[in-house]
């Protein structure tokens, strides 16, 4: 499911803390916008985790590779 993608709203019930929710109100915080994105930040946040998780073996293989033969193509490199 993309993020970033408009879609239809569903209500729920959060609990904040009194003295920040007074704050955001008086600064003019669009509270429903923030804690959206908050959790989009931290769904993003938890899906990179996962995958990093899931791919931990093959990250390691590739890093062990490079470390042994250098990088692919690196005769190429103009840096």
């Amino acid at each position: 499911m993309a993020l970033n993608v408009p879609s239809p709203k569903e209500a729920t019930e959060v609990f904040l803390s009194e003295a920040l929710l007074s704050e955001a109100r008086d600064l003019g915080v669009d509270i429903t916008q923030a804690a959206e994105a908050g959790l989009v930040k931290a769904v993003s946040d938890k899906r990179a985790e996962l995958w990093l998780k899931a791919n931990a073996e093959a990250i390691a293989y590739y890093n062990a590779y490079v470390e042994q033969h250098g990088l692919p193509l690196d005769e190429f490199r103009m840096f």
